[in-house]
């Protein structure tokens, strides 16, 4: 068995666009509200009353915005559940506001924090609507240069083992791995040093890997393991199996336009920010003026999640593609 020492693995992992439902409803809304004065504009985007107040087509649009992928034959079904799901919101809000929940100290800072949440998510949006899109030369370099993700893309079958050890004990169980037959004789060393561990496998596709590892994962032969360090002690990878899956260019354009385009929203609005904490005040108060502690723990950033389970082979589309490049 082969082995090779790594760097930490990144962390697990990058708009909404309108979906066919939302244009339907939207147009029978439209047609709708065609057929009379203001009186009946209003009556038409009434979807139901619930005591004295009123729920709309308009929130009902809202919520439909924020589900794409709905076909439009499913717009009479879902905009039904999406207005009963919204009259259980109105009673319950109706209900807080009669005990005077809505004024809870606790429940005000959460609307406050979401309020900034959104306020703050526009002006990004804002910034990201000047950034141009990739061009199709830049399509095809990503392309070619991305050679594990599209030309010698592969699924591959791994197990993966945290063991919790201290610094002094990692030679030894870089040596143990390297002699090894296969993962079992080395969970029994383990075992036998009474190093505790845990693992767990899993099939990903090169796209559902962490990005920053797809290149030293792709460079793996079956049977190979990798190692690299966390914080309780070592992780080491197994890649049991694999299977050659390529994607031509064709169908990974839209995938690549969409995480360049991401990647440079992002870079275009951090840009931004670093401008105006430059030319910004910035102050800190008491305990946070003071130096941070060595060794405090750094939280995660937003984009670093677990990727999806892996899709069957027949399964891959724009969607699958892109989980492992940052998008959502």
């Amino acid at each position: 068995m082969h082995h090779k020492d790594t760097h930490q693995m990144a962390n697990r992992p990058i708009h909404h666009r309108a979906s066919p439902l939302l244009v339907a409803v939207a147009a029978a809304a439209l047609l709708a509200a065609c057929g009379g004065g203001d009186k009946g504009d209003k009556a038409s985007q009434t979807a139901a009353k619930v005591n004295k107040e009123e729920i709309t087509v308009h929130q009902i649009n809202f919520v439909l915005q924020r589900q794409p992928g709905l076909k439009p034959e499913q717009s009479e079904a879902a905009s039904r559940q999406v207005l009963e799901r919204l009259i259980d919101q109105e009673l319950a809000v109706q209900k807080a506001q009669e005990q005077k929940l809505d004024r809870d100290p606790r429940v005000v800072q959460q609307i406050e924090a979401a309020k900034r949440e959104i306020v703050a998510r526009a002006y990004a949006e804002h910034i990201g609507e000047s950034v141009a899109k990739p061009t199709s030369e830049e399509v095809a370099k990503y392309y070619n240069d991305k050679p594990a993700l599209f030309k010698d893309r592969r699924i591959y079958s791994l197990q993966e083992l945290q063991i919790e050890a201290r610094p002094e004990q990692f030679e030894a169980i870089r040596a143990k791995l390297a002699a090894v037959k296969n993962l079992n004789e080395f969970a029994e060393y383990l075992k036998s040093a009474e190093l505790r561990f845990n693992g767990n496998q899993a099939v990903r596709a090169a796209e559902q890997l962490p990005l920053a590892s797809v290149d030293a994962i792709s460079r793996m032969k079956d049977g190979d393991s990798m190692v690299s360090p966390n914080p309780a002690g070592l992780t080491v990878l197994f890649l049991v199996g694999s299977r050659s899956q390529p994607v031509d260019e064709v169908r990974a354009r839209p995938a690549i336009e969409a995480f360049l385009l991401n990647q440079r929203k992002a870079e275009a609005v951090q840009k931004d920010l670093k401008a105006l904490r430059d030319s910004s005040k910035i102050e800190y108060v008491g305990k946070f003026g003071q130096p941070s502690p060595a060794g405090a723990p750094a939280l995660p950033a937003a984009s670093e999640a677990p990727p999806a389970a892996a899709p069957a082979a027949s399964d891959l589309d724009h969607s699958t593609i892109t989980k492992g490049m940052g998008l959502k």
